[in-house]
């Protein structure tokens, strides 16, 4: 069995902002879209959205295009998002409030389903969609009572290994880590890390390099 190329990390990027242009062609009632109509949606060539979606096998009909409702759900299922993901936010701070009051994660299947956090004035506070916050202590049994397959670290850098630590503990092998710090965790957790100062340093490197 021929083993299947590595996916490039642009790919997959590409194939989530794919995901969102066809949901909405959808919701309007497009039922076949081509690929260079899809490409210019999407900002991109025709050429690239062929290219990725070649690494997962043969979509759209030649001479046609794609069918819009099929190739949305191919991509959710290329992507593990044909079913719903429950997540756990870890460190109840404004920016992990923002974060689970952000609709849009549930409509793309992502359910926050618990909070954690060390502050004792803020346990068994609810929020929103009634999330509930937990004692860190508590990670544990929350994780394998609610299924959690992610969480989301929140919390300031000085506390994100131990939030780290406590997270792998409970047998959670996904992270998404915005606090501004590096963590370590085991080869088999996965940590996609999102900082917002790199983001913008990079914004205004761009913005203003043709000054200089």
């Amino acid at each position: 069995m021929a083993k299947r190329p590595k996916v490039p990390e642009a790919t997959i990027k590409r194939l989530s902002i794919y995901m969102r242009v066809l949901k909405d062609l959808e919701k309007k009632g497009v039922e076949v879209i081509s690929s260079a109509e899809l490409a210019d949606i999407c900002g991109v060539n025709a050429a690239q959205i062929r290219k990725d979606l070649t690494y997962f096998g043969e979509f759209g009909i030649r001479g046609v295009g794609y069918y819009v409702k099929e190739l949305h759900f191919d991509i959710r299922k290329v992507l593990g998002l044909h079913q719903r993901r429950n997540v756990a936010l870890v460190g109840v701070g404004n920016l992990g409030r923002a974060l689970v009051s952000y609709r849009n994660f549930s409509e793309h299947g992502y359910n926050f389903v618990a909070a954690f956090d060390v502050s004792p004035k803020l346990l068994g506070q609810t929020l929103l969609d009634g999330v509930k916050i937990h004692p860190m202590a508590e990670l544990s049994r929350v994780a394998e009572e609610q299924k959690i397959e992610i969480a989301i670290i929140t919390t300031p850098a000085s506390a994100a290994q131990a939030a780290a630590d406590v997270i792998v503990a409970a047998g959670i092998r996904g992270i998404l880590n915005f606090a501004p710090t590096q963590i370590q965790v085991p080869d088999d957790v996965k940590v996609k890390k999102v900082d917002l100062t790199t983001e913008f340093d990079n914004l205004v490197y761009h913005l203003y390099a043709r000054a200089r």
